[in-house]
């Protein structure tokens, strides 16, 4: 019998080279999946990931490019970021020392998952031997010889596996992959290496470093869930869809402008569907449920069937079940995931977006909304697109600015094909709501997990997923304090970015939230101590435009409409990476959605404005819903 061929290297460069050789097709266009490994060496990786990185460079750099990170947990945004821009058909691996290094990459990986975005993480481990045990930074436990920091990936990775043996790196490279190129199951993909096992030379058979393309199935729908799901809209009234990510990640936005433009049912959007369609469709009222349109949000409340396509149906996304409020209203739900196809005990389409879409529309051919229902939802909506342009409104180009105002700005001097980036603090909302999206990639919101500090290295994936188009960075102070660290890396790989840096003194969401729940904006402002022990003095001096310059930006410090005006003109122009400061009033509020999101407030208070502000939170629990009836097509 005939023995196959072996090369003989380290599991590290093992990995490495399989790494390489992974392709991914979907609809006949075929592209590498990694596009390289973002790292940070320590001990627990330098001398053999760092050492199969380095030499795979010496070989050729374009193969996995090696590019080194400020921060492990900013590295694993960058991958999401980039991920995310590549509609999960491509991403980073992301590689860690030992220890704090892995452990510092627990919440990038959390998000991953979150957001079901495929990334690759490769933490260094302890020594499998454990000879040398306690080594440095290793957990060491009286209970447990096994866990390590590294067993904290288990439950936020899609997949776990540690490689206590070389012959142990074919399964979990493989069924690493399996999960990684998964359109329903994908999310943070996690492989613990000893670090004495990563430099350990073994045997492997040539087939293992074969180019390998891993097909992106496109589930289809079954017929007898198309055929329920065509009797349920047709039976509708006041039909409306939900459009969440998968529609974007399925490619399936020009599937639901043909749909909705035949049968005129209005288009609401979730945070990660927001440019399913553009702002201007005649069939888009723009988003929907806590931080949605008013138009969005009215017509959800009477819908009789609501259609979610690709949307996991968040609190958000729900106005925490009070959003659907019609007591007869009935789900479809279109989702490749089934944990997603069965919320709301709805008809669970299984499958593909766009393949459902087009299915749903060949089934109800001749199928349209009246008349006067298109008209109020395109009413509804210019109605909304007036309140944001009286939003954008700057009557004095002199004055200062507010941050519905600077929203306006960026969206108005930026191009259509330019991408908006964003996750946390009261931008994401106050985005949802106002930005007039155009391009189905145009936004970049993170608000599966809404990690503070994902903005300047999730913008960083971004720019480098799409280098012909200019990524703007929107970042509120608190956020820029938690991690800015890849403006480093930035500048590093002459990536440009357009950093829009709000400066407002503190936490403007959690201060305005605070409030409405009563409890007066405690803890979220930016001030010195007072005599008597409170932090209600005066402003910190913290300079974070200056900060931003000695990190290698171009900084530019703005204050009016014409300074912003002039300074975002400049930044397109340049070819690195700018940050434009600006300060705002931070008690300046955007639209109300006149939605509500569940946030429980003190049942028992002394203070006065605790308890007004629980029997508002009671009211509005009164509304809340289960949505818990027999499911459609139940016998």
């Amino acid at each position: 019998m005939a023995t196959e061929p072996t090369v003989r290297l380290t599991v590290a460069q093992a990995t490495i080279r399989f790494l390489a050789a992974q392709n991914v097709e979907r609809d006949g266009e075929r592209n590498r999946f990694f596009a390289g490994c973002f790292g940070i060496f320590g001990h627990g990786n330098v001398a053999g990931l760092g050492q199969a990185l380095l030499q795979e460079e010496l070989t050729d750099p374009a193969t996995l490019p090696y590019v080194p990170g400020r921060n492990e947990q900013a590295m694993v945004h960058s991958a999401v970021g980039y991920a995310r821009m590549k509609d999960r058909l491509q991403t980073w691996a992301v590689t860690s020392s030992i220890g704090p290094g892995a452990s510092n990459m627990v919440t990038g990986a959390a998000l991953a998952t979150i957001n079901r975005i495929p990334v690759l993480l490769l933490p260094a481990d302890t020594f499998a031997t454990r000879v040398s045990a306690p080594v440095l930074q290793e957990l060491e436990r009286p209970d447990s010889g096994d866990v390590t920091v590294n067993d904290a990936f288990r439950p936020v990775s899609r997949y776990f596996d540690r490689v206590w043996r070389p012959e142990q790196l074919p399964a979990a490279l493989l069924g690493a992959m399996c999960v990684l190129t998964d359109p329903a199951d994908t999310g943070a993909v996690t492989i613990a290496m000893p670090q004495d096992v990563q430099a350990e030379a073994f045997d492997w058979p040539e087939s293992l470093f074969a180019q390998r393309v891993w097909h992106i199935r496109r589930p289809v729908p079954g017929r007898p869930e198309i055929e329920g799901a065509a009797g349920i809209v047709a039976s509708a009234k006041r039909p409306l869809i939900v459009a969440g990510g998968g529609v974007i990640y399925s490619g399936a936005t020009g599937a639901l402008a043909r749909f909705c433009e035949r049968t005129g049912i209005p288009v609401g959007q979730s945070q990660a569907g927001k440019g399913a369609l553009p702002y201007d469709h005649p069939q888009s009222v723009g988003a929907v449920g806590s931080t949605g349109t008013t138009a969005a949000n009215a017509l959800a409340a009477g819908a009789d069937v609501i259609i979610g396509i690709g949307t996991r149906y968040s609190d958000f996304t729900t106005a925490s079940r009070t959003a659907f409020a019609n007591p007869d209203v009935r789900f479809v739900n279109i989702n490749v995931a089934a944990q997603d196809a069965v919320k709301h005990s709805g008809l669970s389409i299984i499958a593909d977006a766009r393949e459902a879409i087009e299915a749903l529309d060949a089934e109800l051919p001749g199928y349209t909304v009246a008349t006067d229902y298109r008209d109020e939802a395109a009413r509804l909506a210019r109605g909304w697109d007036d309140t944001v342009a009286a939003a954008y409104r700057i009557d004095d180009d002199s004055a200062g600015l507010n941050q519905n105002q600077v929203i306006g700005l960026a969206n108005t001097l930026s191009e259509p094909q330019d991408v908006i980036v964003c996750a946390a603090g009261s931008m994401p909302g106050d985005l949802h709501k106002l930005w007039r999206t155009r391009d189905p990639k145009g936004y970049h919101v993170e608000y599966g997990y809404s990690c503070m500090g994902y903005e300047v290295a999730g913008g960083l994936g971004a720019k480098m997923a799409c280098p012909d188009r200019d990524v703007f960075v929107m970042v509120g102070d608190g956020s820029y304090l938690m991690m800015a660290t890849e403006l480093v890396t930035a500048v590093q790989e002459g990536v440009k970015l357009i950093v829009v840096l709000v400066q407002n003194h503190g936490f403007a969401s959690i201060g305005s939230l605070s409030e409405s729940l009563g409890s007066q904006r405690f803890g979220t402002a930016y001030r010195y101590r007072t005599g008597d022990g409170r932090l209600g003095g005066a402003k910190l001096p913290v300079d974070l435009a200056a900060n931003a310059a000695s990190l290698g930006a171009e900084v530019i410090r703005v204050a009016t409409a014409a300074e912003f005006t002039d300074a975002v003109k400049l930044a397109k122009a340049n070819d690195t990476t700018t940050v434009i400061h600006v300060e705002t009033d931070p008690t300046v509020s955007a639209p109300s959605s006149e939605s509500w999101w569940d946030v429980p407030v003190s049942e028992v208070s002394e203070l006065d404005s605790t308890r007004a502000a629980r029997q508002t939170y009671v009211q509005h629990k009164a509304a809340q819903r289960s949505y818990l009836r027999p499911a459609e097509g139940a016998s």
